[in-house]
Parts: C-alpha cells; structure tokens; sequence
C-alpha cells in the first residue's frame, strides 16, 4: 500500500514533543508517574493493543491507517496517557503494533484474524493458543428479511414526527461526543441511523464492557441448553474445596456482580490505575492469563451481600462456559458466533483473547452497530429470536431486575438499570449494556424501543445520551406510542 509515494508495510514514527502541561486530553507527568517503568510499560501495551486492533479490527481492508487510529482514537483521551517520548510500529505484513520509549522495551500486539488482537506477554514472540477462523453462518442479509437480515429493515410510524426525529439525529451528531454510529430501532423496525464519516452499520467498533453483557447471554444460552442453572453453585473446581468460602458463589452471584471476590479495582485516570495491583483494569495491559487472574482471588464479602464493579465476575462466567464447551468437545473460539451471533444475525463481532485463547469478555469486544441492534432486539423480545427461544423463559427478567446487593437498583444481571433514575428523561423499566467512553445499548421495553450509540467519547455520555433519548421519545406521539 502507497501513501505520498511511501511504502506503508512498515510505518515507524517519532512523535514530535510538546510540554508537560495540564492540556485537555492529556496526562501531566505529576498525575501518572511518569518516572514508574511499571506504569510505562503498561501504558505502552496497551497502546499496541489500540494500535494493533485500530488497524486490523476495525480497519479491516486498512482503510484507517494506523497514523489515523493514533490521532483519533489514543492521543486525544486522557485516560490513556500517551506520552510524548513514545515510538511506535505497525507491521501490515506481519500484522504487529509495537510501542516503546526510553526505559521501556518494545511492547507487542500481534492481529490473528478473526480473534483479533492480543497483547503479547513480556518475553514471548507468539500467542499460546492456535488461532481459527470464525465462520459466519447467518444467512445473506441481502437477501433476507429483518431482522436477521436487512431487507425491509426501516420502517415509518405515523406517530413518529420525522422531522423531530431528524432534528434529534442532528443535534446528536454535531456534539463533541465523538458518536462513531447512531442507531434507534421502535417497533422492531429502524427509523433513524447516523454514521461518522467512514463508519457504517458494519464496521466493528469497541465496545468496551458492553461485552459483559455478552458474557451473561452466553452464560444464558448455556443454561437454556440445560448445562447449569442460575441457583448452581458456580462450576469452579478451585473454588469448591473443603472450607473455601467461594463454595457459597452460585451463578446468579457472578450475574449479579456480587460474587463477594476480593478484585482490587483503583478504576482509570489515576496514577495507580496502570500499576499491576489493580487487578480489575490489569487485564487490559498485563498479557496475563485472565481466566486464573479472575478466578484466583479470595473471597472478603458474602455472595450477594453488595454489588461491585469487578472484571473478575463475568471473566469467570466466561471461564466456567469455556470449560462447559471444551468438556463437550467442541471449539471455544467459535462458540460464541455458532451459538449465539449466528442465530440472530450479528456477522460482525470480535471477541479479542489473552494469549492463551481466554476471551477478555469485559472489555476487548468489537460489535458493529447493527450487531448491537440485534442483541438488543433479542432481549427486547424476551430471548426469542424469530420464534426460536435462544435464552431460558424468565431470564430476560432477571438480568433486568436488581440483586439484593445493588443498593440503588442500578444493576442487574451484567446489565446497567435505570430503576436508579441514571437517565431521567428515560422510562425507569429500560436497561442497558453499556461501556467505557459512552458505548450504549439501551433497551425500553415500555416504548417497543433500542437504541445504540457507539464512538469514544471524550467524557460526559451520560447526559447526552440521556439528552438524545429524551428528544427521540419526544419525537414519538405519546397517546400513541403507550398503546404498542
């Protein structure tokens, strides 16, 4: 590939330097230690993996160059500290980012395909897993009919105000938010959908911990197959030995984010959030196994005594449905197209792994936005897709509906509830997957309603999603909508 009549299959450059100053978007050497290599080389990881998946995930057919993913999607959030003495690589043959600095050894993420990116260990050259390809079973969605398909996708109300409609698109689109795809389905049909320039309804984006809620229909579809129930204690060998307080973790526990595991989580932003004592946002930076990082963890609450933001419950669940499908002899890597996103129409999601084939469900996950439309779909239709039941009866309930340990009501099943009043132009019945920098699904059952919102956004999405929703449901004739 040519670009100003250089080669781009090996693109290496230097960063020019800019002051450490307090400039919007980027960290100070006071707030992230700068001196700590520990946090360089964390810093440095995960900017390979953004690079590598920037590039060869979402990029696809390399129309995003890596320069572009950099400029676009690192250097302006804050959050992830790209300093200004870093250099970086992207190999398009060898299908390898690289970043390193001084004090800092390069760092990799290697592209295998249909799993995506991985961020290599320190010290090894390759991934631990064999890499498959993903098939994608789902019928020719030019040629079949919505909604696993996309013919006759849109659709027109004579409740829904048009121009209202339109008007609330625009506003959207013309905020800072950075809102990459904008998609509102009523009635089962999409009346409106934006994209950002060279984004579509297909190209697959991160989704951060909107892949939690992944984790939870998958772990849904394993029960409606009748391999565990939600009041089982959790199919964890290492948690069951005589006088382990981790035999008292069902299921549900581990759904509910309230397993009572003792997972450090310091959150992002700070300068203890690169370092490796916090396990939560570790996995996103260490190149470590993270099915043995989430389940080798003492238990310090009760099950179901309090909910807590932790990576470890849903990368258990992920463990425990691993173990489950590889015990029936068949292929983890794929289980999650053939027995979930193939049924439902969803032809684009990437499931990224740790280097030993671990999917790091609770945040490396890329979905277009019409993959997000149909999940949300599918549980807006009570895990019933086109009349063939994909989750138990009853568990759309549950994973909508707060444990005793969510205080405020604010959490389900790996999914966020409005029941807290987190959105109050938003009827309190909705329910969300969402995730880091504003990726939303939202479902509304009282208004026959999805709505997906993806792109990084550089802070404040809470009230601008809550915002574009309101105006999207003011759009709608109330004496009419009420009565679907």
């Amino acid at each position: 590939m040519m670009q100003n009549g250089r080669r781009l299959l090996s693109v290496i450059t230097t960063l020019s330097l800019w002051p450490v100053v307090a400039t919007p978007g980027v960290l100070t050497a006071q707030d992230v230690l700068w001196n700590n290599p520990e946090v360089r080389d964390h810093i440095a990881a995960m900017a390979a993996h953004h690079l590598c998946s920037g590039t060869f995930v979402v990029g696809r057919d390399y129309q995003r160059l890596p320069s572009r993913v950099l400029e676009e999607d690192i250097k302006p959030f804050r959050n992830f500290a790209w300093p200004d003495d870093f250099e970086w690589t992207v190999d398009l043959d060898a299908k390898r980012a690289k970043v390193w600095g001084p004090a800092v050894a390069k760092r990799t993420a290697e592209y295998n395909g249909d799993q995506g990116c991985t961020i290599l260990p320190t010290g090894t050259d390759d991934v631990h897993f064999t890499p498959v390809s993903v098939p994608r079973n789902s019928p020719d969605p030019e040629t079949t009919p919505w909604p696993t398909g996309d013919v006759g996708a849109h659709g027109a109300f004579p409740e829904v105000d048009g121009l209202r409609l339109s008007a609330a698109f625009n506003w959207a689109m013309d905020q800072p938010q950075n809102t990459r795809a904008l998609v509102v389905v009523y009635r089962g049909k999409i009346i409106g959908e934006r994209y950002a320039p060279g984004f579509t309804k297909n190209t697959p984006q991160i989704s951060w911990s909107q892949g939690k809620s992944i984790a939870a229909a998958l772990t849904g579809v394993l029960v409606q197959q009748g391999e565990f129930a939600l009041d089982d204690p959790a199919p964890v060998p290492e948690w069951h030995a005589e006088g382990d307080a981790r035999r008292a973790i069902e299921v549900k526990h581990l759904l509910r984010m309230a397993s009572g595991l003792d997972f450090i989580n310091n959150g992002i932003g700070r300068s203890d959030a690169w370092l490796s004592s916090n396990e939560h946002f570790r996995i996103y930076f260490d190149g470590l196994n993270v099915f043995d990082h989430a389940i080798d963890q003492p238990a310090d609450l009760p099950p179901d005594s309090l909910f807590r933001y932790r990576n470890s419950d849903p990368l258990s669940l992920a463990r425990i449905a691993r173990t489950t499908v590889e015990a029936r002899g068949e292929d983890w890597l794929t289980f999650p197209q053939r027995a979930l996103f193939d049924r439902i129409g969803a032809r684009n999601y990437v499931l990224e792994p740790d280097a030993w084939g671990n999917f790091i469900i609770s945040g490396y996950d890329f979905g277009s936005a019409h993959d997000w439309v149909r999940f949300g779909l599918l549980h807006l239709w009570d895990g019933v897709w086109e009349g063939e039941r994909i989750l138990p009866k009853g568990w759309v309930e549950f994973i909508s509906s707060p444990g005793p340990g969510a205080k405020r009501e604010e959490y389900g099943g790996l999914f966020w509830l409005n029941r807290s009043g987190l959105f109050d132009r938003v009827p309190s019945d909705a329910y969300a997957a969402r995730g880091f920098m504003g990726q939303t699904t939202l479902i509304i059952p009282s208004k026959d309603m999805v709505v997906v919102r993806l792109g990084p956004s550089p802070g404040g999405d809470t009230a601008y999603l809550n915002e574009f929703v309101g105006r999207v449901l003011d759009a709608i004739a109330e004496q009419n909508s009420e009565s679907h």
